[in-house]
């Protein structure tokens, strides 16, 4: 049971929450971070806005099916930038021409970004299915 006093100060924190989480992700190769911290944090987000605001709210924006789909497509993804240069049949160094930009900035580090990323909508997911299931009893 959640008081309107949880319901507010959880409906003030979230967005913030989510931000955080993105950022992890997208500054994970700069700092310390990356995509599974990040993901741990957006997939506690999920958890914390269905457990606050109940199953029924959240899970008209975001059913189990339609998550399933999104971690489905990020882990496909995910396995064709990886193995590009194995399907390539070609050298790691020499797969896709993606550029390195200057060291330091956002975008400096190849892969690096994307799979953080993918990595993140991953672990979230999973975590959110996994707490889905233990409060239905499935587990």
């Amino acid at each position: 049971m959640t008081t309107p006093i949880i319901r507010r100060i959880v409906g003030w924190l979230l967005p913030f929450l989510w931000i955080f989480s993105f950022y992890i992700m997208l500054f994970g190769h700069l700092s310390p971070g990356g995509g599974f911290s990040g993901g741990s944090v957006l997939g506690a987000c999920l958890i914390l806005d269905r457990h606050v605001n109940g199953a029924n709210a959240f899970g008209a924006r975001f059913t189990g099916e339609r998550l399933l789909k999104l971690s489905l497509a990020a882990l496909l993804l995910y396995g064709i930038l990886k193995g590009q240069s194995f399907l390539a049949g070609v050298l790691h160094m020499n797969g896709l021409p993606i550029p390195l930009g200057t060291p330091g900035n956002i975008l400096s580090s190849g892969l690096i970004l994307p799979l953080n990323v993918l990595v993140g909508i991953v672990v979230a997911v999973a975590f959110y299915l996994i707490a889905t299931l233990f409060e239905e009893g499935h587990l």
